[in-house]
């Protein structure tokens, strides 16, 4: 069985997920096409090379619909031989693309893949594509599923977590994430946009707040709590019946941003780097996902990470450094405390509560992030995580080569 390698990893800058973000104007495809050419010009490698092209996407309806992977690399004028599939694991689609990739390459069948993912959430609002699990009250009903947001504050119920402690966590994302950007730790992965005219659209994240305080944190108002009104938290407590009331703590400040974003990494074995001359910087060890409860559906990361643990042969003290996405701070801090990891060692520049979650891009984005401080540091080892939607959670495993 072959090793599956990464050899380069990069992202573009998140935007606000708006129609005043500095991304709305650029279409995904041209996010994507941007972040494939940077791919090619970067590593030098010839287009035909690449066997597959793996996207994560979420909401892959209008201008991110009718696969977007395969319209990218059309758009990025690669070869023709080139094929690009679109994927919807959630929140996890970008990592779960890197996973599917290095299956793909330990099996021997393919042997160079580009994985990643895209999000353009300012022109392509989450949830546009509707569903199930969305709208069909029979199901809804029927498995107690609830949204997100009410799953995170649920979280937060049983695991004691208050609203303090919750905006304590943010404002630490804020201050590692502004850290990290102004000691350049992302300058190595992060492919600057430009509009038509050659004019530079964006070149950093545009959701930190660099003069976010506990003070103004603690003057917003909770996101969910209407949301629970509708029938949402009488269906949490029909789940969990010891809870009497699901305390809504999180906010804008505690919960993910909602952001443009793409990230790409080139996966592949040793045969092909010798080949086109790719250095290998790190060995993907070992990915997994598993599913949860679906009422308080974001608690999956623990679990996955924990079992691609074992079927790498390690244990928890084997890992240097941890990533698990901020999607809400309860989902993290719960994460923390379930596997007794040093905060020191997670989410060490910060996350998405600073930087945003481009919902099909965010896994790619980790794994990429997680690379670059491992060799900053000169460490060997690290885990990325996600909760995913409908209690799913995936992980993944990378160690430097």
């Amino acid at each position: 069985m072959s090793e599956a390698y990464i050899f380069d990893a990069l992202r573009t800058p998140r935007g606000k997920g708006k129609t005043s973000g500095a991304l709305y104007e650029v279409k995904p495809i041209d996010l994507l096409a941007t972040s494939l050419t940077a791919l090619k010009e970067r590593n030098q490698i010839p287009t035909q090379e690449v066997d597959d092209v793996l996207i994560g996407c979420v909401t892959p309806i209008d201008d991110q619909g009718y696969n977007i992977a395969k319209a990218g690399l059309l758009h990025a004028r690669w070869a023709e031989s080139v094929g690009g599939i679109q994927i919807n694991r959630y929140c996890a689609s970008g990592l779960e693309a890197v996973n599917l990739a290095a299956s793909k390459v330990r099996s021997g069948w393919e042997s160079l893949i580009v994985a990643g993912g895209i999000e353009s959430m300012s022109r392509v609002p989450i949830g546009s594509d509707g569903g199930a699990l969305m709208y069909d009250p029979e199901l809804i009903n029927g498995v107690k599923f609830v949204p997100q947001g009410i799953a995170a504050d649920l979280i937060a119920t049983i695991e004691g977590f208050d609203r303090e402690t919750l905006d304590e966590y943010a404002l630490s994302s804020h201050q590692r994430a502004a850290n990290a950007w102004d000691a350049g730790y992302f300058q190595g992965a992060i492919i600057p946009i430009f509009d038509r005219n050659g004019l530079p659209l964006l070149k950093e994240d545009e959701h930190i707040r660099r003069d976010t305080n506990l003070d103004s944190l603690a003057q917003l108002s909770p996101s969910f709590s209407e949301m629970g009104e509708y029938g949402f938290d009488a269906l949490a407590k029909q789940a969990f019946p010891k809870v009497s009331q699901v305390r809504h703590v999180h906010t804008a400040g505690n919960s993910c941003g909602i952001v443009d974003g793409a990230a790409l990494l080139l996966v592949g074995n040793q045969q092909k780097a010798q080949e086109l001359d790719l250095k290998a910087r790190a060995r993907i060890v070992a990915a997994a996902n598993i599913s949860v409860n679906p009422t308080i559906m974001l608690t999956g990361a623990a679990p996955a990470s924990e079992k691609a643990l074992r079927l790498a042969g390690m244990k928890k003290s084997d890992i240097d450094l941890w990533e698990c996405n901020e999607a809400f701070a309860s989902v993290v801090l719960k994460y923390q405390r379930d596997l007794g990891i040093d905060p020191e060692k997670l989410n060490v520049n910060g996350g998405a509560i600073a930087m945003g979650h481009p919902l099909g891009a965010t896994g790619a984005m980790l794994l990429g992030t997680l690379l670059d401080e491992l060799e900053r540091r000169d460490l060997q080892t690290g885990l990325v995580s996600l909760c995913v939607g409908g209690g799913m959670g995936v992980a993944t495993i990378i160690e430097r080569v």
